[in-house]
């Protein structure tokens, strides 16, 4: 079984600032980096022995809908183990996400978490691995960023995980109108 996951890659200067945050994160506190560049998970990590259905599903999906626009505003976290730049989606990227999902949802053989689904929570996570121990500090070093871009979801994109290399590579990357 080959594993996929499902995102959005984010492009411009809130890819810069992130992966410099992301970078700085790693260095001060020794925290594992981040293996995917700045993207927002549209469907969380999958085993899938043929992945042509949902190539089919999400090309079909983009080339009939158009980019979406989203704000990049703050600092968040879920519990102590994720810190995230904080994603406000149009009502647009809303609708968007809710439509992808529905179609997705058809796929006999595809997993699914308790926590995906339609109304999810929009972000672009800084840093998650293992770092319980260092929460308080990395909280204390970022929560004072000024975060303000404005950017787009202009993409679904299939990443692939690499087992040999322990890195998520990009498989196929859809573009929306």
């Amino acid at each position: 079984m080959k594993r996929y996951v499902i995102v959005s890659l984010i492009h411009g200067d809130a890819r810069k600032f992130h992966e410099k945050l992301v970078q700085e994160i790693s260095n001060k506190f020794k925290v594992r980096a981040q293996t995917l560049p700045m993207h927002i998970t549209l469907k969380a990590p999958f085993e899938i022995e043929d992945i042509s259905e949902v190539e089919q599903i999400t090309e079909k999906f983009c080339n009939k809908n158009n980019k979406v626009n989203i704000d990049i505003k703050g600092i968040g976290h879920f519990r102590d183990n994720v810190i995230f730049m904080d994603i406000i989606p149009s009502k647009e990227a809303i609708q968007m996400n809710k439509d992808y999902y529905k179609e997705l949802r058809n796929i006999k053989n595809l997993q699914w978490s308790n926590n995906e689904g339609e109304n999810r929570k929009f972000h672009c996570t800084l840093a998650s691995k293992n770092i319980r121990n260092k929460f308080e500090q990395i909280w204390n070093f970022v929560i004072n960023e000024e975060i303000s871009f404005s950017s787009v979801i202009d993409n679904i994109t299939i990443m692939q995980y690499n087992f040999k290399d322990f890195k998520w590579d990009l498989y196929k990357k859809f573009q929306l109108k």
